[in-house]
Order: structure tokens, then sequence, then C-alpha cells
């Protein structure tokens, strides 16, 4: 194991409790919004300067990511210089903001109860805050795809890829995951605006995720046994479907939790009234309800759990 911060054991499962216990508190300043911020000071201001679109945005990508990551350094190394407890405390905070397990679970779940009240628009609005197609004419079963496909692709981005970079490189390397992620969701849109700026952004971000999104569908298909769903399907659709998507990522998890509840993902989208056919993913053997979305929580606990026991056994026999 690479572990190049003191604590960091302890911080790591620190982090995951508080992730756990409180997510993430809208009264607390969070990380991701500093990096927002950066990237909005910085784009208008490298179009100006520099005339290729393509190469102001490799400069977005390496000024974001090489400043969040000095940043957290030297925050972790002066309180760290401090004293050991200072040190330690400012380590567990920066690496819980880079974790959503939480978060993603009650953000989902907003959803899923208003469907539950028959709050049709509720749940629209609800999902329009974590989903990027138009959801204004989307039925019940739509929204449950949905709610269940942002849950099965988040358990990467959002939960076992900062949490590998917690257990590699402490939160500094988390911190840099998480300004990668952000870029990809500010400028990685394949538009007439973004589509040369964000393009660096956008391939970076396939990059990085390319191991977390597999090592996170493996880990579906072991952990579908375990919270009562197939594992075997999981491992089947995942092989079968895994690359029935636009992004060279995002279809390992969805393939492998829509094999894990039995059910089928993907299809037509409308983004900004546009219609967007897109392969489907999995088979329809059950339907797409409240408790196919139960079903998609529970793995991404499961997953959680399965990769941090792996990782404390791997850290005790080390």
């Amino acid at each position: 194991m690479i572990v190049p911060f003191p604590h960091t054991t302890a911080v790591v499962l620190a982090a995951i409790f508080l992730d756990l216990l409180l997510g993430d508190p809208r009264w607390f300043p969070h990380p991701v919004v500093g990096i927002g911020w950066l990237v909005t000071f910085q784009e208008p201001r490298l179009r100006r300067l520099i005339p290729s679109e393509f190469l102001a945005g490799i400069v977005l990508l390496v000024m974001t990511v090489g400043i969040t990551f000095g940043l957290s350094l030297a925050v972790l190394r002066g309180a760290s210089a401090l004293n050991s407890a200072a040190g330690f405390v400012v380590a567990v905070i920066l690496a819980w903001n880079c974790l959503a397990a939480r978060s993603l679970h009650r953000e989902s779940r907003l959803v899923a109860d208003a469907l539950g009240r028959g709050d049709l628009d509720g749940a629209r609005r609800y999902l329009s805050f974590i989903v990027g197609r138009d959801t204004a004419e989307l039925d019940e079963p739509e929204i449950w795809r949905g709610v269940v496909e942002t849950v099965a692709e988040n358990t990467s981005d959002g939960v076992i890829a900062p949490l590998c970079c917690l257990m590699l490189g402490g939160p500094p390397l988390a911190l840099a995951y998480k300004a990668v992620n952000t870029l990809d969701s500010m400028v990685g849109y394949k538009n007439e605006r973004y589509l040369q700026f964000g393009r660096a952004s956008a391939r970076f971000d396939d990059l990085v995720n390319w191991i977390p999104a597999r090592l996170t569908g493996l880990l579906m298909v072991v952990a579908a046994t375990l919270v009562g769903l197939s594992g075997r399907n999981a491992w089947r659709i995942m092989r079968r479907d895994g690359h029935n998507h636009s992004s060279p990522n995002s279809g390992i998890p969805e393939a492998a939790a829509a094999g894990a509840l039995g059910v089928q993902l993907g299809g037509t989208n409308f983004y900004f009234g546009k219609p967007v056919a897109k392969p489907t993913i999995g088979d329809p053997d059950k339907p797409l309800d409240q408790a196919a979305y139960r079903g998609a929580v529970r793995l991404m606990y499961g997953t959680l759990f399965l990769l941090t026991g792996v990782w404390l056994g791997m850290w005790l026999i080390a």
C-alpha cells in the first residue's frame, strides 16, 4: 500500500464514519464549492489569454488539479507542523469531504420518498438535482430508472474512486480526484461552448475513472451476494452490457447493478428537449420500483463496506 501520510488507516476509517453519520452538512464549507469557484474564475481569463480553446482547457485542467493538490497538501502539512493531533483532525475533515455515500443516499431518497407519496412533480424536481437529463415529463418507471442509474454510477465516482484515492495517497490525492470530477461536471460537455475547451477535462476524467469503475463493478458482483441480490447475474450482465454506454466507465457499475437487481437500465433520455437514444443495460426481469431502488442503495453500501474490509485485511496482513 502507498501510505505517504501519517495515521492513514485511522484517517480513512474516521472519514468513512463521519460520512455515514453526517454526509455533507449544508452548513459546512465543502472543498468542491471552492474547486467550482476556481474553475469559474479561471475560465474567462484563460479564454482571453489563450487563443486555442483546446490548449486553454489543458491549462485549466493542470491549474485546477495542481492548485487543489498543492493547497490541500500545504494545509495538511501546516496543521501537522503544529502538532500531530491538529494534522490528524485536518486530514480527517479533508478526507470526510471527499466521500459521498450518505449524501448519495439522502438525495436519492428524496426522489423515492416523493414517489412513495404519489408526488410525481416533487419526484421529478428532486431527480433534476442529481441527473443531467430532462425530468419534467418522466413517468414513474422512468423516474425510478433515473434514480437507480444515479446510485449505481455514483457508487463508482462518488464513493469507491475517492475512497481508493484516500487509501493510496491521502486527502491531497482524493481532493485532486474531486477536482477532476468537478471539472468534468462543469466543462466536460459536448456542446459548442465546451467541445474543445472541456475536451481535456472530459478525457482525463475518463482516464482516472477507468480502473475505479471496473473495480466497482467487481466489488458489486461480490457485494450483491452479501446483500441478498444476484452476484451471478451481476457478473453476467456486467460482461455483456458493461460497454452499452456513451461513457467508457459509467456502464460498468450500471450493468453490474442492473444484473444484481434484475432490472433494465439505459434507453432513451431527453436533454434540452432532444431525445438521445442509448442502448439498454440488463434484462427487464423485475420492475423498476421502490424495491429496486432499495436494492441499489444496499448494493452501494455493501460495495463500500466490502472495499473497506478488503483494505483493512491487506493492511493487517502487511
